[in-house]
């Protein structure tokens, strides 16, 4: 059990209140010690107060980390295909990594493709260095997931690196299937909403058909990407889109440390949550 809780504790109340405070402080630091400590060691501790968000933006750790490990998932299977290199090469197209960060991405892609590249120590010293900031990981684990599904298949020996990350990094399977799931309803929902808007606007009756059932798969996909079902009560549902909306953000998440570059990815999984959550609201009242 830690001290400092109470250290602090007695010292704030001395100041403010003299004896009775510092008293007070006592108790009030103790039960901290107790039932706090271990929670907000977790969240990176004070250190993450004292730590501004520039070195993770100057140092290449984060796309160091993030095309290392796409490298490695890349060479899962035992080769890489050209397929693979030109998805990691379109990932570094829509960050607008150019000049000496292009470089370091590639040069980091290709270290991440040998079979004795230390993945899990490389994860670890990402995790030291974002202060092991679930946001911030989540961001990267999302950034890796759309990544590996971009050629429409992800396969068993990617599905498995992508489970050693998560490991690493302290994410459940649950929380990987989850933010698999939802990458591939937003991937739906997005195709769907254009071929629903294409068949709307036609008037035959084997259309409507196929309009209804497009836009019933597409609120399924809608209910997905905010993590809840038709079942949840309006207010839940509104609490959970205002929850991804706070860890999406892209002004947040700049603040918080992710590179300018990744922020237009973070963007696109913004424009998925509104265009979800305003579908749901339109087929509920109670919203």
């Amino acid at each position: 059990m830690g001290y400092w809780g109470k250290v602090i504790g007695v010292l704030l109340g001395m100041a403010i209140f003299k004896l009775p405070g510092a008293i007070l402080g006592l108790i009030v630091g103790h039960l901290f010690d107790i039932n706090y400590a271990r929670d907000f060691s977790a969240r990176g501790g004070f250190a993450r107060f004292f730590s501004g968000s520039e070195n993770m933006k100057n140092d290449g750790v984060f796309f160091h980390a993030l095309f290392s490990a796409l490298g490695h998932i890349a060479k899962a299977d035992g080769r890489v295909t050209e397929q693979e290199i030109h998805v990691a090469s379109r990932l570094m197209d829509d960050m607008r990594l150019n000049g000496e960060l292009r470089k370091e991405a590639q040069q980091a892609f290709r270290e991440g493709k040998s079979k004795t590249f230390p993945l899990a120590d490389m994860l670890k010293v990402f995790k030291e260095h974002c202060h092991s900031r679930r946001d911030l990981m989540q961001v990267f684990l999302e950034l890796l997931i759309a990544a590996s599904c971009a050629d429409g298949h992800l396969s068993k020996e990617e599905l498995g690196i992508l489970k050693s990350v998560a490991k690493t990094l302290g994410f459940s399977q649950a929380d990987l299937q989850f933010l698999i799931s939802t990458y591939e309803a937003g991937q739906r929902f997005r195709r769907s909403q254009s071929q629903y808007r294409q068949a709307h606007s036609q008037h035959s009756s084997r259309q409507g058909a196929y309009a209804r059932q497009s836009a019933s798969n597409n609120l399924q996909d809608a209910y997905r990407i905010l993590g809840v079902n038709e079942k949840t009560t309006g207010k839940d549902v509104k609490r959970a889109y205002k929850k991804l909306m706070s860890q999406h953000h892209p002004d947040k998440l700049l603040a918080k440390g992710v590179p300018q570059q990744a922020l237009d990815l973070a963007k696109e999984k913004t424009q998925d949550i509104q265009s979800a959550y305003a579908l749901i609201r339109e087929s509920r009242p109670d919203i």
